[in-house]
């Protein structure tokens, strides 16, 4: 992943924000929305794009655009930071590969412990029956 190329292909667009606020929402355009374009992307390879379309498949439009938007500061540039570092992260942990798991035996001693365990439990049941003459 080419981080320097990635943030070169991310498009924002400022729109004004919801909510409470007054006139400053009214006025002002804090609200941003990153669009990304997963499909036209030349900074991943093809393997890492397979990977993130299927981790990623989700949260991508129909057009395969990636969209995220944040309003969560009165300032813009504040918003376009919070905005595109989320971006990365999900982007770096969309594109982590989980280990393998390695299949492992059970212990011929935690077998052997169950069995008798078993054994005892039937052996306390049988002998709360009454004798049978």
């Amino acid at each position: 992943m080419e981080t320097t190329k990635l943030l070169t292909e991310l498009s924002y667009k400022a729109i004004r924000s919801s909510g409470a606020g007054g006139q400053n929402v009214n006025k002002v355009s804090s609200k941003v929305v990153l669009t990304f374009d997963l499909a036209n992307s030349q900074a991943f390879e093809d393997a890492e794009k397979e990977l993130l379309f299927s981790k990623l498949a989700n949260k991508l439009s129909n057009e395969n655009l990636l969209i995220l938007n944040c309003d969560e500061d009165r300032s813009q540039r504040k918003n376009k930071e919070i905005v595109t570092k989320r971006f990365l992260e999900i982007i770096k942990n969309a594109l982590i590969v989980p280990k393998k798991r390695k299949a492992t035996r059970i212990p011929r001693s935690v077998i052997e412990k169950r069995i008798k365990a078993k054994r005892n439990t039937s052996e306390i049941k049988q002998n709360r029956k009454k004798p049978d003459f």
